[in-house]
C-alpha cells in the first residue's frame, strides 16, 4: 500500500497544484451579473483585485470597493489618515427598456432598487459607512429618480464644506418628459437631504455633467441636448429639446433628414420637423434661464440666493464637455479649465463616423464673452465636411440610404466667432471623461509632474472599433511640457486590461467602463468603473446586447425573442460598478527620493 501510494504520490501533488491553480483563475470563481427586467442578457463578473490591470512599474492597483450600481463619481472630506469617501450610484442612464426604474420590482422609490440613483459612504479602508442617502422617495425628496446623477463634489475640496450634486430626469420614458430636467444640487453629507440649487437646466443627449469650483464659482459641463447639432428620432423619437445657442448663430441652408413617410427633414438647433433654413436663432432660446445654453462650461456664483440668475457661459462650441478641472497655477495650463470632450457618434439625423474625441482648454474672452470650440460643425481640428467623418451606416442612423458616403453638412452659415482649436485629439469613441491633475507624490516613472490621468469609458458599439488593439476601456496619462515652454502634451496608456477589451467580454478580473477619476487625500487615484454594460456590438460582438449564447455556451432561451420585445441596447448590468484604486508603491517612492 505504501509502495502504491509512493508510486501515485506525484499524481495527488499534481492534482492538488492543479485544484491550487484552477482555484486561482477568474474562471474558478467565476461570477454572472444578470439584469433583472431582461433574462438572458448576463455577463461575467469577477473583478478580484485587478489582477489582469496592467499599470507602470512603481505603481500598483486593487479594488476598494465593489459590486456597486453604475457608479459615475466620487468625493471624498477628510485628511490622509482619515476620509470618507462618497461614491455616486448614477441610476438609470442608458436607454433600454431593460434599465426601466418603473418596472423594478417593489417599484420606482423601492430602496433597493438599482436603477435610481444614491450615495454611498465609505471610510479610508473601503468599509461601508452609510446609506444609501439621497434615494429618490414618493414625496419627491432625494435625487430625481430617473437619473441619471453624474457628478459630486465638496465645494471646499477635501476640507468638505456643502456637498454638491448633478442629477436629471434624462432617462425617463416619456417623450419630452425629459425636457429642462437637470438639476444642480446640494445634499446633506450625513442625512441625504437634497436641497435644490439651479433647476431647469437643457437635457436630451447629455444633461448637466461634471462641477468644480474657483474664486466663488461653481462651474459645470453642460452637454449637447443632440448627437450632432440636430433633432432627430434617437432623441425621444424626435420630442426633445433642441441644442441652446450660447451666442446668436445663424443656420446653414441645410436640413437634415430623419427618414419616414413623408419625409421628415429638420434644421440644426430648431424642434425635430422645423424648417429654419437661413434664420438667426438668438442665444439662450429655448433656455429657462438667462445664461443657460448646452454644449458649454457654464458658472454661476456660489454665494448667492438666487444662482439661476448669475449663470453665465464661461466656454461653448463643445458636443459634450465632460471632464472639467482647474490646472495648477505654476503648470504649463496656467490654471487654465481643463476639458475632456466626447465626439459624435453615427446615429440620427446627422451621424457621423470617425469623429474624435478632444482635450480642450476652456477660456473667457478678455470682453467676459465665452470662447468657442467650433461644434456643431468643426470635429477637433477638421471641417465637419472632410471625408474622414462620412457615415458608413448604423443601426442609430435615422435614414442612412441619404447620409452614407456623404459629406456631413455644416449646421451652421458661419461660427459665431473665431474657432478655438483644441489641445489635442484622442481616437474615435474613445470616450474620454473624468480626469484629475496627478499630486506630486505620485509623479515617477512615466508620470511628470504637472500630468493628468483622465478614465476613457470606451465605446457602445455604434461602430467598428477604433483600431487593434482597440483603445478605450482605460487610462490615460496626459504629460504636459513645463511652465514657459512651448505647450506640449505627451498621451500614453497608463492603465488598461491585459487583452485591451472590457473584463466581462474577456472573462478578467479588470475594467469595463472607467467613468471618472479623482485623486484622494491619500495621494492614490481612485477609478470609477461604470461596470458592465452590453451595447450594439458594432466594435465587438461579444459586447452585443441578446445574446445568442449564455455564459455556459448553452442557447439563449432569451434569443431571437428580445430582438424584437423592445429591450434593445445599452443594457445596464446592476452590482458590476467597482473603485479602483491605484497608489505608488512605498519602494519606488523610497528610489525617487534618493534619486532626488
Amino acid at each position: 500500500m505504501q509502495n502504491l501510494a509512493r508510486r501515485f504520490s506525484w499524481l495527488i501533488i499534481g492534482l492538488v497544484v492543479l485544484i491550487g491553480i484552477l482555484a486561482s483563475s477568474p474562471s474558478a470563481h467565476a461570477q454572472t451579473a444578470a439584469n433583472p427586467l431582461c433574462p438572458g442578457e448576463d455577463v461575467f463578473f469577477n473583478p478580484g483585485n485587478g489582477q489582469d490591470i496592467v499599470v507602470p512599474s512603481g505603481f500598483t492597483v486593487s479594488a476598494f470597493v465593489k459590486g456597486l450600481n453604475f457608479p459615475t463619481a466620487v468625493a471624498f472630506r477628510g485628511n490622509a489618515r482619515r476620509f470618507e469617501v462618497y461614491v455616486l450610484e448614477s441610476g438609470h442612464g442608458l436607454p433600454s427598456r431593460c434599465n426601466d426604474e418603473t418596472a423594478v420590482s417593489g417599484g420606482t422609490f423601492s430602496p433597493s432598487n438599482p436603477f435610481t440613483p444614491d450615495i454611498l459612504v465609505f471610510n479610508e479602508g473601503g468599509k461601508f459607512l452609510r446609506g444609501p442617502l439621497a434615494k429618490p422617495t414618493a414625496n419627491g425628496g432625494g435625487l430625481l429618480p430617473h437619473g441619471p446623477s453624474i457628478d459630486i463634489a465638496f465645494e471646499k475640496g477635501f476640507a468638505g464644506g456643502r456637498l454638491f450634486a448633478t442629477d436629471s430626469n434624462q432617462a425617463i420614458r416619456s417623450p419630452g418628459a425629459q425636457n429642462n430636467s437637470s438639476r444642480i444640487v446640494i445634499v446633506d453629507p450625513t442625512s441625504g437631504e437634497v436641497t435644490p440649487f439651479i433647476s431647469g437646466l437643457p437635457t436630451g443627449d447629455h444633461p448637466a455633467e461634471q462641477i468644480t469650483f474657483k474664486d466663488g464659482w461653481i462651474y459645470w459641463s453642460q452637454g449637447s441636448t443632440t448627437n450632432s447639432g440636430v433633432v432627430g428620432r434617437d432623441n425621444g423619437g424626435g420630442a426633445n429639446q433642441p441644442d441652446i445657442p450660447c451666442q446668436d448663430i445663424v443656420l446653414s441652408d441645410n436640413l437634415f433628414s430623419s427618414g419616414g413617410t413623408p419625409e421628415v427633414k429638420t434644421s440644426g438647433y430648431s424642434p425635430f420637423r422645423t424648417d429654419n433654413r437661413g434664420k438667426t436663432i438668438t442665444a439662450f432660446t429655448g433656455a429657462l434661464h438667462h445664461g443657460v445654453c448646452d454644449g458649454a462650461i457654464l458658472r454661476a456664483r456660489l454665494d448667492s440666493r438666487h444662482p439661476e440668475n448669475t449663470i453665465e457661459p464661461f466656454s461653448w462650441g463643445y458636443r459634450n464637455p465632460y471632464g472639467i478641472r482647474f490646472a495648477p497655477q505654476d503648470h504649463a495650463l496656467r490654471g487654465g479649465l481643463f476639458v475632456t470632450e466626447n465626439g459624435e457618434d453615427e446615429r440620427g439625423a446627422r451621424p457621423t463616423n470617425n469623429a474624435p474625441d478632444r482635450l480642450q482648454l476652456a477660456q473667457q474672452n478678455p470682453d467676459g464673452s465665452p470662447d468657442f470650440h467650433g461644434w456643431p460643425d468643426r470635429f477637433g481640428f477638421l471641417d465637419s465636411t472632410q471625408a474622414v467623418f462620412n457615415p458608413v451606416g448604423g443601426p442609430g442612423d435615422d435614414n442612412a440610404a441619404a447620409v452614407i458616403g456623404k459629406p456631413v453638412q455644416h449646421v451652421l452659415a458661419f461660427p459665431p466667432q473665431p474657432v478655438t482649436a483644441p489641445l489635442a485629439i484622442e481616437p474615435s469613441d474613445v470616450a474620454i471623461v473624468g480626469l484629475d491633475f496627478v499630486p506630486d507624490s505620485f509623479v515617477g516613472g512615466p508620470v511628470k509632474r504637472g500630468a493628468a490621468l483622465a478614465g476613457r469609458e470606451g465605446d457602445f458599439g455604434f461602430s467598428k472599433a477604433n483600431g487593434t488593439p482597440e483603445e478605450g476601456h482605460d487610462v490615460q496619462l496626459i504629460n504636459f511640457s513645463r511652465p514657459g515652454e512651448p505647450l506640449q502634451l505627451q498621451l500614453q496608456r497608463f492603465a488598461f486590461n491585459t487583452t485591451f477589451e472590457q473584463a466581462f467580454i474577456d472573462g478578467i478580473r479588470g475594467i469595463n467602463r472607467p467613468v471618472d477619476l479623482k485623486f484622494g487625500p491619500d495621494a492614490c487615484a481612485y477609478l470609477v468603473d461604470y461596470g458592465a454594460v452590453r451595447d450594439f456590438g458594432q466594435s465587438d460582438p461579444a459586447a452585443r446586447f441578446c445574446p445568442a449564447k449564455l455564459l455556459n455556451g448553452a442557447n439563449n432561451p432569451a434569443f431571437p425573442a428580445c430582438l424584437t420585445d423592445g429591450s434593445g441596447p445599452l443594457v445596464q448590468l446592476p452590482g458590476t460598478g467597482v473603485i479602483w484604486k491605484i497608489c505608488r508603491t512605498a519602494a519606488q517612492d523610497r528610489r525617487d527620493r534618493d534619486d532626488d
